[in-house]
């Protein structure tokens, strides 16, 4: 077998492995390998810590899901931290008329910081840290709260339910949120979870740890701290919180920026390269292998060069054609029926290049990885449905 076949077979085989393979074979052992925990409805004392810049245009929806929640009112404290805001944030806040809500308004030095502030203000025995966007089902506090009852559980992670979008653009971007979280359901239940969702998630106080300035993904951060403590990361699909969904720019632009936090990641913990960790083969199959993903298709179309003659034909015409889809996809009505197979190629084109390009963070400073999430209308007169997407 020749070089250019070795590497050809083996790229291939590698995608495969990651974005299939791997998530099949999690399943299966996460369905024979179970570790529930024990949860217990509880009353905490909870500080919600929301960071936000110049989000006055959410901040007044978000504070009052948060104050409809089904969980006794006085062990409510909302912080509202605002970095740098040049809006009306800072002003509704202040004004808003219920004692339970904060502000704490700071110079803008970014998302981690704030958050490390945040930590340092906050008042509860369990902290809630959420961004100003989604809205929380009525329930989710208590859902949360129930799961650490359990001592073994640092961090409870809830679910983002993402609304169905107008076009397929929007609507491949919730389909790809559907699988992540498919994934995250197996780990869960062996408790190898990688992380947690930055728009809902708690912590225990003694746990909370400040966050390096330069951090871009505090979700990921401030629960492997957790991790090496000995505490468990803990998925409560019941926990909910609502989002409108974004464009397929808005998510290259977040993707950029979490993959780059997972180099981050590595830099702050380099044990979860070690295999004497529990996390180490869920770790470079989950997260490192997305981040070679790029590398895996640039293998493979400089090794279609080598290969013989009928085979180079077949592989480089592939690759063409699947590329060249991505590239008209724009141009593809919505009434077309290839629209569905090209809108997901384009999709999935996106987020290869948003690994690729997470790069960056080794030549940029990490602020300059943060872009504003533009989110579009949901279906049914604008509204996030609030449905299970199982």
């Amino acid at each position: 077998m020749s070089t250019a076949v070795a590497v050809f077979a083996a790229s291939v085989a590698f995608i495969v492995y990651v974005l299939i393979g791997y998530p099949i074979l999690l399943a299966i052992y996460a369905r024979v390998t179970s570790k529930p925990i024990r949860k217990e409805p509880g009353q905490k004392r909870l500080s919600i810590i929301i960071p936000v810049r110049n989000g006055a245009s959410w901040i007044e929806g978000k504070i009052r899901s948060l104050l409809a929640s089904n969980y006794p009112p006085e062990l409510i404290d909302i912080l509202i931290v605002s970095d740098g805001s040049t809006d009306a944030t800072n002003d509704l806040v202040q004004r808003y008329p219920d004692s339970r809500v904060r502000l704490l308004a700071l110079p803008s030095r970014g998302k981690a910081t704030a958050i490390t502030q945040g930590l340092e203000h906050a008042l509860g025995e369990i902290l809630v840290l959420t961004d100003v966007r989604q809205e929380f089902d009525p329930d989710a506090l208590a859902k949360l709260v129930a799961c650490f009852a359990d001592p073994s559980v640092g961090v409870v992670t809830g679910e983002l339910v993402i609304g169905h979008g107008l076009g397929l653009e929007e609507y491949n971007t919730g389909l790809y949120w559907r699988y992540e979280k498919w994934i995250r359901r197996s780990l869960n239940r062996i408790d190898a979870m990688l992380g947690a969702t930055g728009s809902i998630y708690a912590i225990r106080r003694e746990l909370a740890a400040p966050i390096p300035p330069d951090i871009l993904v505090d979700d990921v951060y401030l629960p492997f701290v957790a991790v090496f403590r000995g505490f468990r990361i803990y998925f409560e699909t019941e926990a909910k919180a609502y989002d409108l969904p974004t464009s397929l720019r808005s998510e290259f632009w977040r993707k950029v920026r979490t993959q780059a936090g997972v180099y981050q990641i590595l830099f702050h913990f380099p044990a979860l390269l070690s295999p004497a960790n529990g996390r180490f083969v869920h770790f470079l199959s989950h997260k490192l292998g997305r981040l070679l993903i790029p590398f895996a298709l640039l293998a493979i179309l400089i090794s279609s060069f080598g290969l013989p003659p009928r085979w180079r034909e077949i592989a480089l015409i592939g690759q063409a054609g699947f590329y060249s889809l991505a590239l008209v996809d724009p141009l593809i009505s919505e009434r077309n029926p290839v629209k569905r197979f090209s809108a997901a190629v384009r999709a999935f084109i996106v987020l290869v290049a948003a690994a690729l390009c997470a790069t960056a963070v080794f030549f940029l400073p990490a602020r300059k990885l943060w872009k504003e999430t533009r989110v579009g209308p949901a279906r049914e007169s604008g509204a996030v449905e609030r449905s299970h997407q199982s």
